[in-house]
């Protein structure tokens, strides 16, 4: 049996549901109230992805509060892939994930010197009466940036959750393959899901495949 250990870091402003995140997807569970993330937290996930191989994750949930920033470059150090939170009912947090994915690609690179890939969630996507970004805005924020795709998701009642991590897992295990020179990649999750499409119409440094919802 094959084991691959991978992080991820989970970024993004105060308040978007990254520790509501994590706790969703390691133990099912949501909780109403919110505790403040210091510095950061970690959980850990271990999968069954295939008969040959399981993934351990560690899942690092990094605090949003600017005063943690100077301690990022620590967070991100050996990274295997990221996950950018924002709050679909404060557009000023999405506005901000630019920020957070710009300091990533600053500090941060895998071992070939490429960018650690980011997915772009969109969190609280139950509040509908509330929303203040649009899905052509997510996109077009998504192409630009080099995000390797995005979703929107509800923490509250689980929506797109499961499958966001599974399609990052399937990008981290690509890579994986890659980076070792195996000829041909780890057998791939029961799941046949992706994120979204790529109409071809991008270039290759831009394509961006994202959710349809």
């Amino acid at each position: 049996m094959t084991e691959v250990l991978f992080k991820v870091i989970i970024i993004g402003d105060p308040t978007v549901g990254k520790t509501s995140f994590v706790q969703k997807y390691v133990n099912d569970s949501f909780r109403r109230d919110y505790k403040m993330t210091i510095g950061v937290d970690f959980a850990l996930k271990v999968i069954k992805w295939s008969d040959k191989c399981n993934i351990k994750l560690q899942l690092w949930d990094i605090a949003g509060q600017e005063r943690f920033t100077s301690m990022t470059r620590v967070y991100y150090k050996d990274a295997h892939a990221c996950l950018v939170m924002c709050d679909l009912t404060q557009k000023n947090t999405f506005q901000n994930s630019v920020k957070w994915k710009k300091d990533l690609d600053l500090k941060c690179t895998l071992v070939d010197g490429s960018p650690v890939p980011c997915l772009l969630l969109a969190n609280k996507s139950d509040i509908s009466d509330h929303r203040e970004v649009t899905q052509d805005e997510i996109e077009e924020l998504c192409r630009e940036h080099d995000f390797i795709g995005w979703s929107e998701t509800s923490v509250k009642d689980g929506s797109m959750i499961e499958e966001s991590m599974n399609f990052l897992i399937e990008e981290m295990m690509a890579k994986h393959a890659e980076l070792e020179g195996f000829s041909e990649s780890f057998p791939s999750s029961d799941s046949n899901l992706k994120l979204g499409k790529d109409d071809g119409t991008a270039s290759n440094s831009s394509k961006c495949p994202c959710t349809l919802t």
